[in-house]
């Protein structure tokens, strides 16, 4: 009795079910096996087909072939030319499918836009190439944004420009447009020994020389400005390409966009400028001669353009002045005179977390030298906002912030130019519990580096830690162990 009217319930639901199918126009649909891919066994979107005559999704059999996959899928055959042919016969009997069973919910697949080849990307660059030759400007611009649109209307597209060679034929462009830009008279196209001759010249130069070049004339900044934006898709840039973006001139007309660009024009130099000289000591060493270079570089910090911008800046200003010997850092003096110290601790209170490491990061570099170390004891968020990073923000966070109080707290107890020294620093981290987060730190686990500065500033608090001391339980309300 029960079992049977069980079975009615179930027969009644399942009748609702169909009414309503049908009602909305939804029912189960096979998708004919001629118009599903292979390997993904969907819809085809953009058939294409092999050497082998099996016809697959593009992007299906390009992700087969970029996984190093020399054969058909289906045929184990060789595959004897890359390039897939687009298949516009079965694409329209699937479009046309699409539209007949557009009752059941099956959308059309739009026509694809057909990928740029390798010839046509060679033809545009060598365009460029002739342009360059000629000194025709307008030319370029035309061409350089045609070779942006290209690389910025899908992955494939940016890849193909990328495997083309555009890094190094842009970075040529911005070279010698850029030389025209500073006076040079230099001709552009010479052989290959006079370009030798010239760029050893340029090397050469002296210091108030260099300082001395007006940077980027409003003539040619368009173009410039748009290799940059177009170099921006193509990053990280091969070497080739850095070592034509690395010359005096086309540093200079970098920093000449970050002082005068609007802001599209500033992220796209910061952006390529990072790349080019991180880590390369000769480039940043031009970068340092160049006049308003670090000015540019700490407006950015203060104007930010965007978080991108923030940490590239702020890497460079790192590598500027962690390539200068600590004891006589000229640069990290500058920076210290620009007030870059009080505009780190600033840009710390408020930032997500890459922005405060790198901000951390640069301001340990700057407490290495008198000048950093005495703009620090003046602010009075230094010490507060140190200890606040200590477990908070990242591991190397917290070892950039134990490592600047290590240096106030050691370098204030010797005293300052052999003078007498004190204890501010110290009293100041034991007040905003500096001490219960050191000894949670040791207990956490951190670099053998960091392990020892939080061990000798530990000895330090403990001297006073009997007089005055409190704690912030909000700081480890994150923390997975008890404290």
């Amino acid at each position: 009795m029960i079992l049977s009217w069980r079975r009615r319930r179930a027969a009644r639901g399942a009748g609702k079910t169909r009414d309503m199918a049908d009602r909305n126009g939804i029912a189960e649909l096979a998708i004919p096996i001629n118009f599903r891919c292979p390997i993904s066994l969907d819809l085809m979107k953009d058939p294409v087909t092999l050497s082998t005559g099996i016809t697959y999704d593009r992007e299906n059999i390009e992700r087969w072939i970029e996984s190093g996959n020399s054969t058909c899928p289906i045929t184990n055959r060789l595959i004897t030319n890359q390039e897939p042919i687009p298949n516009h016969a079965i694409r329209k009997v699937i479009q046309g499918w699409c539209v007949e069973n557009k009752s059941y919910g099956v959308d059309r697949i739009p026509t694809p836009r057909i990928p740029v080849s390798s010839v046509e990307v060679a033809g545009i660059l060598g365009g460029v190439e002739a342009a360059v030759r000629r000194g025709d400007g307008g030319g370029c611009l035309e061409l350089v944004g045609k070779v942006k649109d290209l690389a910025a209307e899908s992955e494939r597209n940016r890849r193909r420009v990328v495997a083309s060679g555009a890094g190094r034929a842009l970075s040529e462009t911005f070279e010698a447009f850029s030389d025209r830009s500073t006076g040079s008279s230099a001709p552009m196209h010479c052989q290959q020994h006079d370009e030798f001759v010239f760029f050893e010249e340029r090397r050469n130069l002296g210091t108030e020389e260099l300082r001395s070049s007006e940077g980027c004339s409003g003539k040619n900044s368009p173009l410039l400005g748009e290799i940059l934006s177009t170099l921006t898709l193509m990053l990280p840039l091969n070497d080739e390409a850095k070592s034509r973006l690395g010359s005096f001139s086309s540093l200079n007309s970098m920093v000449w966009f970050l002082q005068n660009g609007d802001l599209s024009g500033r992220r796209t130099a910061i952006l390529v400028m990072k790349d080019v000289v991180s880590l390369d000591q000769e480039k940043l060493d031009a970068l340092i001669k160049i006049e308003g270079a670090m000015e540019a570089l700490v407006k950015l910090v203060r104007e930010p353009v965007c978080v991108q911008t923030t940490k590239a800046s702020l890497s460079i200003v790192y590598n500027m002045v962690a390539s200068m010997p600590s004891p006589n850092n000229d640069v990290a003096r500058k920076f210290v005179d620009m007030g870059l110290v009080s505009l780190l601790l600033e840009t710390v209170v408020g930032s997500e977390r890459g922005v405060s490491e790198r901000a951390l990061a640069v301001l340990d570099e700057l407490c290495g030298c008198d000048e950093g170390r005495e703009k620090a004891y003046e602010n009075a968020l230094t010490v507060p906002v140190l200890v606040k990073k200590i477990l908070r923000v990242s591991d190397l966070a917290t070892k950039f912030s134990v490592s600047v109080l290590w240096k106030l707290s050691k370098s204030e107890r010797k005293g300052e130019e052999g003078g007498e020294g004190s204890d501010v620093v110290v009293v100041e981290a034991l007040q905003v519990g500096a001490f219960q987060k050191l000894l949670l730190l040791l207990q956490v686990g951190c670099g053998e580096e960091t392990k020892e500065k939080a061990s000798e500033l530990l000895k330090l608090l403990n001297l006073f830690r009997d007089k005055l001391e409190c704690i912030d339980s909000m700081d480890f309300k994150h923390l997975k162990r008890p404290f």
